[in-house]
């Protein structure tokens, strides 16, 4: 296993993360024995960044999560995420990062967790209705009660970065990068360069786009996230399935699958980047994981950044309501 750092001061990591969200919500029916089986053979195979959020099911991810690494939490780098607020039927209905709702996360995700403190502690979405100072403010003082180590922040703008980071510094931000979602490039990612904080990629494979393996969005369940994707769309589909067709023919060049060839081109944009593509499956993840020894040229990193431009790919990546909670 190949490790980085997550900020200038913060925790050494698998330099490959899991993202843990589909064992529990949003692609499918869940498999909770595979799940947990595809948690412990990621730690076997060095994996030690895990990604969840009380989003996630809502709540069932991170016990999920808890249930897996117990016995094993010392090894590993625990991420979860707050800011949305919940209904009684655990639907969420806005967001929410007020202070004393931070505080009170914060306690319900180490519960569910069964840990002592989390790692990584990242707001999900920005929330307009609250001071970003506020926010960073209580999760500072969750840092200094020893109930967290490290802050991150999630699809947040470059100003928001700055000021969040003023506060107390921020170790990681998470947001969507990919060859099909490359506009942090211009603005954030400098950014992030600046002030010395690590980018955490999430949707490194476009949603499963960039595996080859998609499929038109009325071929998923009303259940399945996809089904709402734009970007998977009968008028967007075939549109971005050129770009997969592009990388594909790198692939074959390489002996290598798609999914490799773009976890391989994120892995080559900086050791301050640790992409956490998200599987539910052993198979899956032992695929992604050979991406670590995919060595690229400048050549073929030119070659697959041209032929997935910044704005290149057809459609938006959310709905319009999921779009207006990206801070840009």
């Amino acid at each position: 296993m190949q490790y980085r750092r997550l900020g200038r001061d913060g925790p050494l990591v698998s330099a490959l993360g899991l993202g843990c969200m589909g064992m529990s919500w949003a692609y499918g029916a869940a498999d909770e024995s595979e799940a947990i089986a595809t948690i412990h053979h990621a730690i076997d195979r060095g994996v030690t960044l895990f990604d969840t959020a009380e989003m996630y099911g809502p709540f069932t991810n991170e016990r999920l999560l808890g249930r897996a690494i117990a016995g094993q939490r010392d090894r590993l780098v625990i991420a979860t995420k707050f800011g949305f607020r919940f209904n009684k039927d655990n639907v969420a209905t806005g967001t929410d990062s007020r202070p004393e709702h931070v505080r009170e996360v914060c306690d319900a995700s180490l519960g569910r967790l069964g840990i002592e403190v989390i790692d990584l502690f990242y707001q999900h979405r920005v929330d307009r209705a609250v001071p970003i100072e506020d926010t960073v403010g209580a999760m500072a003082d969750l840092v200094r009660a020893g109930k967290v180590r490290y802050l991150g922040l999630s699809e947040a703008s470059a100003a928001t970065i700055r000021r969040a980071h003023a506060v107390h510094p921020i170790t990681a931000l998470q947001s969507e990068w990919s060859l099909w979602e490359r506009d942090i490039e211009a603005e954030i990612l400098p950014t992030l360069r600046e002030l010395g904080i690590a980018l955490v990629p999430f949707s490194p494979l476009g949603r499963g786009f960039l595996t080859g393996q998609a499929r038109p969005a009325e071929d998923y369940p009303a259940s399945d996230y996809r089904r709402q994707d734009p970007r998977l769309q009968v008028n967007n589909f075939a549109a971005n399935m050129r770009l997969v067709d592009a990388v594909r023919v790198i692939a074959v060049e390489k002996a290598a699958t798609p999914a490799q060839i773009a976890l391989a081109w994120l892995l080559a944009q900086g050791e301050d980047v640790v992409p956490i593509p998200g599987t539910k499956r052993r198979h899956c993840l032992d695929e992604n994981l050979r991406a670590l020894d995919l060595r690229l040229s400048k050549d073929d990193l030119a070659r697959i950044a041209a032929a997935a431009p910044p704005g290149g790919t057809a459609g938006p990546r959310y709905g319009e309501r999921m779009m207006a909670l990206v801070d840009r």
